[in-house]
């Protein structure tokens, strides 16, 4: 049996999983590694822990399915986006990664809009300068590290790091590149205009590839640590929302996604390349080969969610260990037991800043309206459809420029609650459904693994693949009660926007 393997580096865990030429997943596996957040609103990684626990998710993946590292045709791999990782000249890294989340950076964004221009950066690059993107960290090492700057010699990103352990050799995909802010997106190439303007090395960065190209063999090195063979083709791989994508089939147009992650993404594809005047969504190359996306970004969906229940989710968390179950399971049937809308109940879900449609590292959260009516079970709901309302409002961007939409199909934890699909059904007004690919970004990985090796189209292997297996259609008159809640909800940052900044540097001073 020859089988094809996906590895996802997340944010908390990377996720390895092997799938045959029928596109049937034959098992997966996980390892977790730590996050540190040395300062309010920082957020890195070390890179080392990437590879240390993607070999041994491999090794373990392969001996919990029994199958020889031979039958391995292809790897490919998804990753968080935008992550820094700095190597000298020795390729040993040179400080921890500054990752996606993290929301140090907001001076040099302003610098970066400066030198490039804002309106000539959003042409280039199909995005404004935010504080997640790889750009600014470039940045801001050189200004707050120069010791540390002058030793870099390569600028990567996470799974590309992974990659050149595996293979030896430097490479990065459009998809991901999209979200360095150095990537002419349009053309498919380095822009050097954008990188002569910040007066960064061009020679950090590594050769582009397509998704599905061949990057790269497995060194006898890494089959070692990994157990594969050695020789085996690497593809490039994508970011994790260009895998996500693929994953469950968004390789056309009409059809959009949703991912409930740490993060949480509206994504819609584009036969050419489209940018948002405002450059209020994003505008990248998608994973399938020519082809590009657009997405707006919630940066705290699943982390909101999993916010509540590491703090307030005590009973439930003993009751899933007790009873071997999934946490999230005890939380939404408690949120069910609340009506729509919490009672007048709504939450803000900007734990870590924000970014679409709000591109605002100082945003934070909230509860608005309680009262001694209000119950665990209300909050618990209220932090849902405030997720749910957030996601909605990069559903509302897109159908300003007249994307149209027959249906979203969502992927990630919160996807295996139909309790929560009902809600973004009813929120967004659209028919909700799932695939038989669960495995969100990893069998995106897979799918590009499989194109590359097999010479077979990304899309034809997706259509081949990805079959629908529900679909919850929206039910009108909650639609009809919740676009009152969602109406009071998109008018709370712009009236509560000063406060939180005030909140937020009073935290930062004390």
């Amino acid at each position: 049996m020859k089988v094809f393997l996906g590895i996802d580096l997340g944010t908390s865990a990377v996720k390895c999983i092997l799938v045959n030429e029928q596109g049937a997943v034959v098992g997966s596996h996980s390892e977790e590694y730590p996050l540190s957040q040395p300062h309010p609103g920082w957020a890195e990684q070390n890179p080392e822990d990437w590879w240390t626990k993607s070999a041994l998710c491999i090794k373990e993946l392969l001996k919990k399915t029994g199958i020889a590292g031979s039958q391995v045709a292809g790897v490919g791999l998804s990753g968080q986006m935008h992550g820094s990782v700095f190597l000298d000249e020795a390729l040993q890294v040179v400080r921890p990664a500054l990752l996606w989340c993290d929301q140090r950076t907001g001076s040099q964004c302003e610098w970066i809009e400066q030198q490039v221009g804002a309106k000539r950066l959003g042409e280039l690059t199909g995005n404004k300068a935010l504080t997640g993107f790889t750009a600014p960290k470039a940045v801001w090492l050189k200004q707050e590290e120069p010791e540390l700057y002058a030793r870099t010699r390569h600028l990567m990103l996470p799974k590309d790091y992974v990659r050149l352990q595996l293979t030896g050799q430097f490479g990065m995909d459009m998809a991901d590149a999209s979200g360095t802010l150095l990537l002419d997106v349009a053309n498919r190439r380095w822009s050097r205009e954008v990188v002569e303007a910040l007066d960064l090395p061009m020679e950090w960065l590594p050769p582009l590839f397509e998704s599905n190209d061949i990057a790269g063999h497995l060194l006898a090195s890494a089959a070692e640590a990994t157990g594969l063979a050695e020789g085996t083709p690497v593809v490039a791989g994508g970011g994790d929302q260009a895998c996500g994508a693929v994953g469950v089939g968004v390789v056309k147009s009409g059809i959009a996604s949703v991912a409930l992650g740490t993060s949480g993404v509206v994504f819609v594809h584009d036969d050419s390349y489209q940018v948002d005047a405002e450059c209020r969504l994003h505008s990248f190359c998608h994973g399938v080969p020519g082809k590009w996306h657009r997405m707006g970004v919630m940066l705290s969906a699943g982390g909101s969610f999993q916010w509540w229940k590491n703090q307030f989710g005590y009973e439930e968390l003993q009751k899933a260990a007790q009873e071997g179950r999934d946490v999230y399971e005890y939380l939404t049937a408690l949120a069910e037991t609340a009506p729509l809308g919490s009672e007048g109940l709504l939450f803000l879900p900007y734990l870590t800043g924000e970014r679409t449609p709000h591109p605002d590292p100082k945003a934070r959260g909230g509860f608005i309206g309680l009262n001694l009516r209000h119950t665990k079970a209300h909050l618990t709901r209220a932090v849902l459809e405030g997720i749910t309302f957030g996601l909605r409002d990069s559903l509302e961007l897109m159908k300003e420029s007249s994307v149209e939409i027959s249906e979203l199909r969502v992927n990630g934890g919160g996807a295996r609650s139909l309790f929560w699909r009902q809600m973004i059904a009813d929120i967004f007004g659209y028919p909700v459904v799932t695939v038989n690919s669960t495995d969100g970004p990893a069998y995106g990985a897979a799918v590009m693994a499989a194109s590359g090796v097999l010479k077979r189209d990304t899309s034809e292997l997706c259509e081949s693949w990805i079959q629908v297996v529900d679909r919850v259609e929206p039910n009108p008159a909650n639609s009809a009660k919740y676009e009152a809640y969602y109406k009071i909800y998109r008018s709370l940052y712009p009236t509560l926007k000063e406060t939180l900044h005030q909140l937020t540097d009073l935290a930062v001073k004390s």
